[in-house]
């Protein structure tokens, strides 16, 4: 059952980084639209907010998250995680399926979904695990947990690559029956044994053992054969090379069903920062070069790439303060993605507003099948909305993140672009970017912030 949250007129907004309107969100849904929508003469109590020289963008979706809940609360909570994703402008996130025990499950995926609704910040989509613990085995319980209360559509081993070409091909063949999609880490097992970053340059200089390209490349050039072959969908995570942006498009030239994502680091970050040794820097994929970063940038903007997945992956301290070759791989991203977005694409004039949604919200509504999410500002749309001022600029400092992880390769950094507030079904869970309160899901134990 929905809550009654209140009506709300945000005034002046630019909408998609165009011309400035009025939205009144109503119960849940965006009432209305226009200009000079006033507050006056109106049944209800109205709550105006001034969003002049605001853009109002549909909530973000992340397609590739990690919450670490049940099993790994020392890293994260569904809690923490969610009240960094509506800090960071999202509506709805992806879970990933490695926590412990592994989301392989329907009891599993339910208990994660279940936390999201307590917690009440976004909508948590629980991620589905492709094999029986991520071993690669054996086919994990895909229509069970489709046919849960969570309703799966996305699954995947993230973390581990579905290796076997036979386990993936079963894999692709058997979602299909629910519209469901493989999410894959592309990583040839062979290829990357001990290996600590980006093979090349950087890597013999350093010592460190390197991580090819091609361990990447070639899974993706096996996947979407495989997807062809079976017309299947496939989704490709974390996209790091120039040589896989050129697959994918290979593929989508031919009408294969493909979609990818790329991470906010792979869009900045290269790999001449693991000259420092610190741990920090360090990655699944590895940071690679800076013509690897201009490939990802383009293929972005040019629809190759589909979406911005944030990877979030939040650890304990300890394990990632400490040597290079022991530190855990993996980076905070849920409250830092917008602003790298807008810095990488946006500032650089690769992309609009406009293309922004697109690619953080739209595409990855549809990719994980949220019927809810990535939805046009119009009225009668659902109103998941945020509000972000583009001229805000901010350091930095991940003590003062929601998240538990303070993995944060920008740390210090100054970025551009805050999010001012996020309204999630209409209810108000960042207001004055600070957070307010969690949504009111009537069958939750949701409480106030």
């Amino acid at each position: 059952m929905a809550a009654n949250t209140g009506t709300y007129l945000i005034r002046g907004a630019s909408i998609l980084g165009g011309e400035p309107a009025d939205l009144l969100i109503r119960d849940g849904v965006i009432a209305e639209t226009g200009t000079g929508l006033s507050a006056e003469d109106r049944a209800e109590d109205v709550t105006v907010i001034d969003a002049s020289g605001l853009v109002a963008l549909p909530g973000m979706v992340d397609v590739h998250t990690h919450l670490r809940e049940p099993g790994r609360e020392d890293a994260e909570t569904v809690e923490t995680g969610t009240r960094a994703a509506a800090l960071g402008g999202y509506t709805a996130v992806h879970a990933m399926a490695n926590s412990t025990p592994v989301a392989d499950t329907a009891g599993v995926v339910e208990q994660v979904y279940t936390l999201g609704r307590t917690a009440g910040w976004v909508d948590v989509r629980p991620v589905g695990a492709v094999t029986v613990g991520l071993a690669g085995e054996q086919l994990a319980e895909l229509g069970a947990m489709a046919d849960s209360r969570a309703r799966v559509r996305m699954f995947s081993d993230d973390g581990i690559c579905v290796h076997d070409p036979v386990l993936m091909r079963r894999a692709l063949e058997y979602v299909k029956a629910f519209d469901g999609v493989v999410a894959q880490h592309a990583q040839e097992p062979r290829l990357t044994a001990g290996a600590q970053m980006n093979e090349g340059e950087v890597s013999a200089v350093l010592g460190l053992a390197g991580w090819p390209a091609v361990a990447e490349e070639s899974i993706i050039a096996r996947d979407v054969l495989l997807a062809q072959h079976v017309g299947s969908r496939l989704h490709v995570c974390h996209v790091s090379t120039a040589g896989s942006v050129e697959i994918i498009r290979w593929a989508k030239e031919r009408g294969i069903n493909v979609t990818a994502e790329v991470t906010p680091h792979h869009l900045l970050l290269t790999d001449d920062l693991v000259r420092s040794y610190d741990p920090v820097f360090k990655v699944n994929p590895p940071l690679r070069t800076d013509a690897d970063v201009q490939a990802l940038r383009a293929g972005l903007a040019d629809g190759t790439i589909d979406v911005v997945g944030t990877d979030h992956a939040p650890h304990p301290s300890e394990h990632k303060e400490c040597e290079w070759a022991q530190a855990a791989m993996g980076m905070t991203g849920l409250e830092t993605a917008l602003s790298v977005v807008q810095h990488t694409m946006i500032e650089t004039g690769l992309m609009t507003w406009a293309d922004f949604a697109r690619v953080t919200s739209t595409a990855a509504a549809k990719i994980g099948r949220l019927a809810d999410q990535g939805r046009p500002l119009e009225a009668g749309e659902p109103a998941n909305v945020i509000l972000v001022d583009p001229a805000a600029r901010w350091t930095v400092d991940p003590f003062r993140m929601a998240t538990m992880g303070r993995n944060s390769p920008f740390k210090g950094r100054e970025l551009p672009g805050k999010v001012v507030a996020t309204f999630f079904k209409g209810h108000p869970t960042v207001l004055d970017g600070e957070l307010n309160t969690p949504y009111p899901y009537a069958d939750s134990t949701a409480g106030v912030a």
